[in-house]
């Protein structure tokens, strides 16, 4: 489950960024953290703008509104989204959780 706070400013969640990569979308969870993959390459700065492009465009938030809070050279980032609450990002997130692969398994022996 994604850990999300709220902060004095509104929240923060933690994400793990995958660039490089075919598409940007949300493709799962590792731990706390959302897994995103993004097109940018981790060169300059690109994949940090184009996670808060991504982020202010599927929150329907301004650019200004989302910030990378910590992890700046690092795949692993703490997002704030300015103006939200915790509650109020976990309506607007689409991503919902896979089930674990043991339940999966079980939902097969059941077939």
């Amino acid at each position: 489950m994604v850990d999300i706070q709220d902060s004095p400013t509104g929240a923060t969640f933690a994400v793990k960024v995958h660039p490089r990569a075919r598409r940007n979308a949300i493709t799962g969870e590792t731990g706390d953290a959302l897994k995103v993959s993004l097109t940018a390459p981790p060169v300059d700065g690109k994949a940090n703008q184009a996670c808060i492009a991504f982020f202010a465009n599927l929150l329907k938030v301004p650019r200004s509104s989302v910030s990378i809070a910590a992890g700046h050279n690092s795949r692993n980032k703490l997002v704030r989204v300015a103006g939200l609450w915790a509650e109020q990002l976990r309506q607007r997130l689409p991503f919902q959780p896979v089930p674990e692969a043991t339940d999966r398994n079980k939902e097969n022996e059941k077939q």
